[in-house]
């Protein structure tokens, strides 16, 4: 299982909201700002991936479709490579973009069902592990440092009510070796509108650790449990493309005769190399009672808490035909049940990083432990608050959702109405 998604501590915890305004004021790069949309429909493509050619740099559109690119002035000659799943991939000269408004769209491609029934294996399962078998061969085999771009968001129902962020260096390691990842804190930040948790604090434990554990290239025991394949069903779901390149559509799910709460799913698998290039998957949490375990640390005496959903994203990206993690979220779902209250509160909490920059580790080594994120990190308690609005400068982010955005401002607005009142006091 994955131990280190067992991550909901939920307790009574008061707090003083901090939270300042975000302004850039680096000038050694030129932002831009846009939207990814299905060419013939105007739907937003949501975590849609953009790209600096000939250059590591990359951001990922938001659940409306929306990005914001920094890019440094030595690279604005280059085009824009811009990819979605089951869309042909575009390319968009930099110096055609404006700062702002900008809007690129995507062509739906279409996968003959020809070119299935020709190159399809004849076995599922045998793909799957082919995949891992041969990992070495088809993902990095160097030592890596990797600038990531980490946010934590928790929503009761529909109103976001706490925002984490971070950027963190990751020392990944080459995906041939069993030598585990690394992360390093460089900056955090967080707001939190405790009034509307109702007294109740959800703390993601593991942090960033919860994303990059998703890399199931890197990872595989946390979803298929020491590379045994024997509790899951394979099968052929469709086809679609990545990147112009046909991918096979797998989905997996446990074998009804296995009783522990697993994983279903689907992977997608480059047809010509026969890499994972992403993976969509979701535990089981038809047992309540053991899924609650499997989350809840503490919590309140009166108090019942379950998750009601569990789901998992990682895409990889393409640098010289080699494959890296590129991305990846985690999407959790909560009822809050108080003994004494008529109605039960739902939680929603997404983390989420984008690899955004990355250099070769030529030393390949690991920072110190007592430099390191421990596996156990609560980023919320980590982060120091919106206090350093110039940090953010030159890095990659992903853009906030208009939804945050509001919800930053109507507390920014808040805190300038009491700060005048208190100020006004004799």
């Amino acid at each position: 299982m994955m131990k280190l998604l067992k991550i909901v501590n939920i307790g009574f915890l008061w707090c003083p909201l901090l939270l300042f305004a975000l302004q850039n004021t680096t000038s050694n790069y030129k932002q831009f700002e846009g939207e990814v949309i299905d060419t013939d429909t105007g739907k937003p493509l949501i975590f849609a991936t953009l790209t600096v050619e000939n250059s590591n740099i990359s951001t990922i559109t938001n659940t409306e479709g929306d990005f914001i690119l920094k890019v440094p002035q030595e690279l604005l000659e280059n085009n824009l490579v811009v990819s979605f799943l089951g869309y042909t991939t575009k390319r968009v000269a930099l110096n055609d973009l404006t700062t702002i408004k900008n809007r690129i769209t995507l062509k739906a491609s279409i996968v003959e069902l020809t070119e299935v029934d020709v190159n399809a294996p004849k076995n599922a399962r045998v793909l799957v592990e082919r995949v891992f078998f041969n990992k070495g061969d088809n993902y990095f085999n160097s030592p890596t440092v990797m600038t990531a771009f980490y946010r934590e968001t928790i929503k009761k129902r529909r109103k976001n009510v706490s925002l984490s962020e971070a950027v963190v260096n990751v020392y990944k390691t080459p995906y041939y070796s069993n030598r585990r990842d690394a992360l390093q804190l460089y900056k955090a930040r967080k707001s939190t509108d405790y009034d509307k948790l109702d007294t109740i604090a959800l703390k993601l434990q593991g942090g960033p650790y919860n994303t990059l554990y998703t890399d199931l290239v890197k990872y595989p025991d946390i979803v298929f449990i020491d590379q045994n394949f024997d509790d899951y069903n394979f099968r052929f779901d469709r086809s679609t493309t990545v990147n112009n390149n046909l991918v096979y559509v797998i989905a997996f799910e446990q074998k009804e005769s296995i009783s522990e709460p697993l994983y279903k799913g689907e992977l997608f698998i480059n047809v010509e190399n026969q890499t994972l290039t992403s993976a969509v998957y979701e535990l089981n949490i038809t047992d309540r009672e053991m899924a609650a375990r499997l989350f809840v640390r503490r919590k309140p005496a009166k108090v019942d808490v379950w998750p009601t959903k569990v789901a998992y994203r990682v895409d990889y990206r393409n640098k010289n035909g080699k494959w890296y993690y590129g991305y990846s979220n985690v999407y959790l779902e909560f009822k809050v049940d108080w003994a004494d209250k008529l109605f039960n509160s739902v939680y929603s909490m997404t983390a989420e990083m984008a690899i955004t920059d990355w250099n070769p580790n030529t030393t390949n080594e690991l920072p110190k432990n007592k430099e390191r994120i421990r596996t156990s990190i609560i980023l919320a308690d980590e982060a120091s608050g919106f206090s350093d609005p110039e940090f953010w400068g030159e890095y990659n982010i992903i853009e906030p959702e208009k939804s945050i955005e509001s919800a930053i401002k109507k507390i920014q607005r808040q805190l300038r109405r009491a700060e005048r009142k208190s100020a006004a006091k004799p």
